[in-house]
Parts: C-alpha cells; sequence; structure tokens
C-alpha cells in the first residue's frame, strides 16, 4: 500500500473468500489508521457471514484471529454465480454458519433450511438468494445492536468456542463451517445434559447437519483434554472465563459463563467414536 502511494481517499477491494476479506479488512483498519474497504465475497461462508459485520483480523502463532479490528466495509457486493464454482466440500463449510444462524435467532429459518435441502444443495439460484438475504438480515440485526461484542453479538459465536479448539487440533485439515458445525453439535450436547433441549431435541438438531454433508463426528482416536486445552486460547474469555454460547430451545441461544470444563469434555467426547470417556 505504501509502495502504490495509496491515500485516504483510495479503498481496497477484497474479492476472495473469509480469509481474503479478514486480511484486506484489517489492512484497511489500520493502514494510514483506517482507508475505506469494499467486501465482494465469493464462498457462501464468506458471503453468509465473514463479510458482514466488520470482524477483520489475522491469527498469531496458534491463537485465531488473536490481532484485529473491528472495521465496517464500504459495501458489500455478491454475485450469486461465483456460489456455482465452489467445491461440494466448501458450499458444504458454509452451510455451517448458515444453519447457526437458524439456530441461534429464528426457528422458522432453521426449518425452512431443513426444508429445503435438495434446493440448496443443487444451489437452486432462488433459494440461495433468499437464504443469504436472511442469514445476511439476522447477522445486521445483531451486530447493529452491539458493533464490538460487548453482549449480544456473542450469539453469533455458537459453535465457536469449541469448534476453533477442533480446528486447531486437526492442524486445519478440517474447514471452518465443519468445526463449527462439530462445535454446535458439542455445544448441544452440553444443553441437553443440563435439561435445556430434549433428548429428541439434540438428535434432531445433531442429525440435519447430514443432509448438507457436515460431519457429525471427530476420529476416534481424537485427544479430547487436548481439544478442551486448545479452548483455554479462547479470545473471547472474560475475566478467566469463557462466554459460551448454549441452546435454549430452536432460534433462542444465551451466553453462559458457568460452562465448566468437565461439561466441555463431555461435549467433545460426545464427537468421538467409541471414547469410552462419561
Amino acid at each position: 500500500l505504501i509502495r502504490y502511494k495509496l491515500d485516504r481517499k483510495d479503498l481496497i477491494l477484497a474479492l476472495g473468500g473469509g480469509v481474503v476479506g479478514d486480511m484486506a479488512g484489517f489492512a484497511a483498519a489500520t493502514y494510514l489508521r483506517g482507508i475505506d474497504f469494499v467486501q465482494i465475497p465469493t464462498t457462501l461462508l464468506s458471503c453468509t457471514d465473514s463479510s458482514i459485520g466488520g470482524k477483520t483480523g489475522v491469527d498469531l502463532d496458534e491463537f485465531k484471529n488473536m490481532v484485529g479490528a473491528f472495521h465496517m466495509p464500504r459495501l458489500v457486493y455478491m454475485n450469486l454465480s461465483t456460489l456455482q464454482s465452489l467445491s461440494a466440500r466448501e458450499f458444504a463449510s458454509g452451510m455451517g454458519e448458515v444453519l447457526k444462524h437458524g439456530l441461534i435467532k429464528d426457528a422458522a429459518y432453521y426449518e425452512w433450511l431443513i426444508n429445503h435441502f435438495s434446493e440448496i444443495n443443487d444451489r437452486d439460484i432462488p433459494s440461495l438468494r433468499y437464504m443469504i438475504q436472511r442469514s445476511c438480515e439476522i447477522k445486521r440485526d445483531v451486530v447493529e445492536k452491539d458493533p464490538t461484542e460487548q453482549g449480544e453479538r456473542a450469539l453469533l459465536n455458537f459453535g465457536h468456542t469449541i469448534g476453533h479448539a477442533i480446528e486447531k487440533y486437526m492442524d486445519f485439515t478440517l474447514k471452518h463451517g465443519e468445526c463449527v458445525a462439530l462445535g454446535m453439535i458439542a455445544a448441544c450436547y452440553i444443553s441437553y445434559r443440563r435439561e435445556q433441549l430434549t433428548t429428541e431435541e439434540f438428535y434432531e438438531i445433531r442429525d440435519m447437519f447430514m443432509p448438507f454433508f457436515l460431519p457429525l463426528t471427530l476420529p476416534d482416536d481424537a485427544d479430547a483434554y487436548k481439544i478442551l486445552e486448545y479452548t483455554k486460547s479462547d479470545k473471547k474469555m472474560q475475566s478467566g472465563k469463557i462466554r459460551f454460547i448454549l441452546l435454549k430451545d430452536v432460534g433462542c441461544a444465551c451466553i453462559d459463563t458457568t460452562v465448566t470444563d468437565e461439561e466441555m469434555l463431555q461435549g467433545i467426547r460426545q464427537l468421538i467414536i467409541n471414547d469410552e470417556g462419561e
């Protein structure tokens, strides 16, 4: 940016997925103490999540998104034809964040997603247009109330505490949305053990990830204790306590700072095939 002599009237275009948007946004936030940037997301995950809300950041060593800034884009432009170019796995990863929006804020939207999984997986443009619009509306409504994540915006981190730990444990061989899906299953299991969800509700939520080709389990040799250890680097901690997101019901999430290591361990073990721990 310095070499090309950009000034405060210039802007940066972020054309690509979430990593491109994060890096370009962070550069825009810090160069000359802040210049404009435009998000042009080309993946489902960036269209429905990372391009909205002004979070920018980069990883620092093993810590995910530890260095960053809140810097709203001047514009977000989406061309849905780019989604046709995505691999099946990349598209499925984006669905992890989409399903999260329904689970935390809109039960009717969640039901719509389940009932339209075939059209969504076929990448039917009218279905994608509605889905992306609704997910963006949900995230916008949350961000407008709490732009710098002092309160309600933390709900958008549903599935991310354990999800980020899994992402790191698996050495990033799983995609972000896949890890978030696993993190949501673990969080729902904790909610179930606290009797906030019934047994039937837990299994219905878990199984609905399957039609969207998202994982339900980890390898049977996964180390639950190591994954738990990785949650300790969670940047959402306040006064040494993790602001964990649980479900009270489909469409209704809550922030909880009382989730114990043992509860998280139970949630992680539930993901591991043949794990014998209680």
